[in-house]
């Protein structure tokens, strides 16, 4: 029997493959916050797209990419020009790039460098990876609203589908996703070489080369490492470029040898995700779960840390709270899938975040320095202090945003019909231990129950914790910049997801989000669970309110006040206290119960906080 053949990084013809037994991973970044719904983006030939803006400024001297040039170039708008550069910043593979490091003021002057540019318009053309088919289907199609010539389109997908579909046995796992993605970099390897490499002079048209530097920049949509391991630069993980001397500039490659080296290192890679599928479809013991939810994984005390490849995961939590630090996450990325009437918070400073699935919950994020998506959401709120978020196809949706770059709604953000408001005051009779908690936090769950939205809706940022200006300044967000109310709308269908719309329909711009009124306006308190161990120093909200809202704010407070302390003042015994206290609990629980939306956090606190005493004010009936 021969002797096996030991892995080499070297070859005595130059033009040879070299074995390796690197582990390729796509970044997901790109794939799962890069995505824009512009329709000039997509292009039928990328190549013969792009091919122009690579002669244009491929010269040493403008390697980057302004505004006003892209969309000259590509015939967009200003706006949606300044989309695209913001939202490569967020998904770029360096930190050093002046692109992320740049001031909001700066970035159109800045630019993007022009191979991550080219990188990132070219994977517009990507399309997700489709649900596993539900064995039922019949079963979960009435549940989200069939479409009308009124509506156009309606989402495939709904929350309410995502439960009876058995939370995400039918959503394509992580190492699906990936091998998908991977997949789709196979079949356009040969294409994106072309566009980054570069012609040798004095040769034919067909001979094409690849510089280190070039290499490089394929670090934006692959990368080596496995989960838990340190992240291997690209060029180090090439044997062609390995052994490059630092002080030297590494010579060119041809990009045939590039582009076959990469197809078998893709289809190893493909070769070993297929493998761990399998074992852990079978039960295998040893099959790696990429797939971890945060619910049953155990606490860590290391920091999250943005080397970690794999996202943690908070899954299918539901009627309870679940709260997490910085200290129980392995990871700087977050995915909330699946949560119902529950309350989330993940107070910790972050990369990315994704709330996929959710409904009649509320969800607090810390800190996320980069993206954070929300889609296909029903009656959530959802308080976010990020440096910029997308919201896609979320019905009946309220969104407390502290954000620096505007807010992006694409896809169908339905409005519905309103209902009477309501507006609940707790006030305390009995001043126990957590009185300050009970009362704001009740009074801000209570507020969130009653609304029945116009519209999708958003409002600036309206709590804190001890940590948030820490992780603020941790993650690269600017607390006195916050453009909640600059919402951007573009496209009504997504061509990146076939699901979100049936074929043959056609765009229009997604529905304009609209403001909260400054009187439903009010503090969300996060109870302060930890306070042994809190550090932080944050005591109030770091995000300036406009004038409307502030003076809401303090009008709301004064009444509180003032209602407060005549109660204080009563002169009734106790006896006749908690007489009053029994009724109206007894008068407010029929009136939840009564209630189509009813969220079980608001009976669970009505039994939590006995010595509350809950005056119910209705007003201004629209």
């Amino acid at each position: 029997m021969a002797d096996p053949i030991e892995p080499s990084t070297s070859s005595s013809d130059p033009n040879s493959v070299p074995i390796t037994t690197a582990i390729l991973h796509p970044r997901r970044e790109p794939f799962e916050h890069g995505l824009l719904t512009i329709q000039k983006l997509i292009f039928n030939d990328p190549v013969q797209a792009l091919t122009p803006l690579k002669q244009k400024f491929a010269s040493p001297s403008t390697q980057r990419v302004d505004s006003a040039a892209l969309a000259e170039l590509l015939q967009i708008s200003f706006d949606h020009s300044r989309l695209v550069l913001e939202t490569l910043a967020s998904v770029l593979h360096s930190e050093s790039d002046p692109l992320v490091t740049a001031l909001p003021d700066d970035v159109d002057s800045i630019g993007a460098d022009l191979r991550d540019l080219i990188l990132f318009l070219y994977i517009q053309s990507y399309k997700r990876l489709l649900p596993r088919s539900h064995k039922d289907s019949a079963a979960v199609a009435d549940v989200w609203p069939s479409m009308s010539a009124f509506d156009g389109y309606l989402s495939a997908l709904s929350p309410l589908q995502l439960v009876r579909s058995n939370s995400r046995r039918f959503m394509p796992s992580q190492a699906d996703e990936e091998a998908h993605q991977l997949s789709y970099l196979q079949k356009h390897l040969a294409n994106i070489l072309s566009l980054l490499s570069e012609h040798v002079e004095g040769e034919s048209e067909e001979s094409l080369v690849l510089t280190m530097e070039g290499f490089e920049h394929l670090g934006f949509l692959i990368q080596f490492g496995d989960k838990g391991s340190e992240r291997v630069p690209l060029s180090q993980a090439a044997p062609f470029f390995a052994n490059s001397d630092p002080d030297m500039p590494a010579a060119p490659v041809p990009v045939s040898q590039v582009h076959d080296w990469l197809l078998q290192t893709i289809a190893s890679s493909l070769e070993s995700i297929t493998e761990k599928v399998s074992a852990k479809e079978n039960g295998s013991p040893s099959g790696s779960d990429q797939d971890v939810a945060m619910a049953d994984a155990s606490p860590s005390s290391a920091k999250a840390s943005p080397s970690a490849r794999s996202p943690c995961f908070v899954e299918g939590v539901s009627k309870s709270s679940y709260v997490k630090q910085a200290s129980d996450l392995k990871s700087s990325s977050v995915k909330v899938i699946n949560c119902h009437d529950s309350t989330i918070y993940i107070l910790a400073p972050l990369r990315y975040a994704i709330i996929y699935g959710c409904s009649d919950a509320t969800i607090v994020l810390g800190a996320v320095g980069k993206a954070v998506r929300v889609e296909h959401c029903e009656r959530v709120h959802v308080i976010i202090a990020a440096k910029r978020v997308c919201i896609a196809n979320c019905r009946e949706c309220v969104f407390f945003l502290g954000v620096n770059q505007r807010p992006l709604f694409v896809g169908d953000n339905h409005k519905l019909m309103v209902s009477e408001p309501t507006t609940f005051i707790v006030y305390m009779l009995d001043m126990g231990p957590h009185a300050c908690s009970a009362l704001h936090v009740g009074e801000n769950v209570i507020k969130f129950g009653y609304c029945f939205l116009k519209f999708y809706q958003v409002a600036p940022y309206n709590t804190y914790y001890s940590q948030l200006e820490e992780h603020l300044t941790e993650v690269g967000i600017v607390s006195t910049i916050n453009r909640w109310d600059e919402a951007l709308s573009i496209s009504v269908i997504d061509p990146h997801d076939s699901l979100s719309h049936p074929a043959g329909v056609s765009d229009a711009q997604s529905e304009s989000a609209t403001c909260l009124d400054p009187d439903q306006f009010t503090d969300f308190l996060i109870p302060n669970w930890f306070e042994n161990e809190s550090t932080g120093l944050t005591k109030d909200n770091p995000f300036p309110l406009p004038d409307a809202y502030m003076t809401s704010q303090q009008r709301n407070q004064k009444n509180l006040s003032e209602i407060q302390q005549m109660l204080r003042e009563a002169s009734l015994e106790e006896n006749r206290k908690r007489e009053l206290s029994s009724a109206l609990h007894v008068y407010f629980k029929d009136w939840l119960y009564g209630k189509s939306i009813i969220s079980i956090f608001f009976v669970k606190f009505i039994f939590t906080f006995p010595y509350v005493v809950v005056f119910i004010i209705v007003y201004s009936r629209l």
